[in-house]
């Protein structure tokens, strides 16, 4: 069965310090859930362990997901600690923004390595706990990215879009196994990670509308307690990408519009 309760069950978090894993954190802690929170920065990791330990057990581990040996390390301290995992949130991500031929190869591999590798490699680390225990859930914080061609962002799409191919494949593989495997895949989301560096970060990508990290994390225990295998965000943009996958045409037309919305929105975030 899927996580219908999260109280006194183990979640490995990673990217726990702010944004969506902050979120995630911090509504699964008032669900009674014991965290292990992953971050690579220690005060600010540290700062929202020592939050949320008023409200439940938390083990913070500074450690950076694209190192596989701290991956295997961080996985068997959880287990040390806690005794068992029940979920997995992958949601550490990086993206180094720019055309393709911008970046340096440095910058494609770690992206490649954060956003791709990090997660299939944890997933394959923690399944063998989660099984033990029974039930439980790997989730993956994805994007609308990967749910169409995204010009201006090709490696970032391209992790994105790998992970939702993971998710489904892996989904169809523990069907009826107890272990709700899913993936939510946001449009914008109103945290630094989009929002500290605006003018760098595609105009059509505002063009959507914008979510909380507090939605995605709604989104990410609604995953886990088995409703569905991917939810996009929101769900009209999660309409507009499969058109725009199935209808290249369609979505080259529509890039000129999208983009001079998006401009227009990153004006009034501006503001704001």
């Amino acid at each position: 069965m899927s996580l219908d309760s999260f109280s006194n069950k183990t979640l490995l978090i990673t990217g726990a310090s702010a944004g969506v894993g902050a979120a995630c954190a911090r509504y699964f802690a008032r669900q009674g859930a014991r965290l292990a929170l992953v971050a690579r920065g220690e005060e600010a990791l540290q700062a929202m362990a020592n939050e949320l330990r008023e409200h439940t057990q938390v083990l913070a581990i500074v450690a950076d997901v694209a190192d596989v040996q701290r991956c295997q390390q961080m996985v068997e301290q959880v287990v040390n600690t806690f005794g068992e995992i029940h979920m997995l949130i992958n949601n550490a991500g990086l993206h180094h923004r720019g055309e393709f031929s911008t970046l340096q190869a440095e910058q494609v591999a770690s992206m490649v390595d954060v956003n791709l590798r990090a997660p299939l490699y944890l997933s394959s680390l923690v399944l063998p706990h989660i099984k033990q225990a029974g039930h439980g859930a790997v989730v993956m914080v994805g994007s609308l990215a990967g749910r169409a061609p995204l010009q201006g962002a090709a490696s970032y799409a391209s992790t994105k879009a790998g992970l939702r191919a993971f998710t489904y494949s892996l989904a169809d593989e523990l069907r009826g196994s107890g272990i709700a495997i899913g993936v939510v895949s946001p449009g914008p989301i109103n945290t630094g990670f989009i929002m500290d560096s605006i003018d760098e970060v595609e105009d059509i990508v505002y063009s959507q509308p914008m979510s909380t990290a507090e939605e995605v994390a709604e989104n990410i225990a609604n995953i886990a307690r088995g409703q569905s295998v991917e939810i996009p965000m929101t769900s009209l943009s999660g309409k507009l990408t499969t058109l725009a996958y199935l209808f290249p045409r369609l979505r080259r037309a529509l890039r000129k519009p999208l983009y001079a919305k998006g401009r227009k929105n990153k004006e009034k975030y501006r503001r704001d």
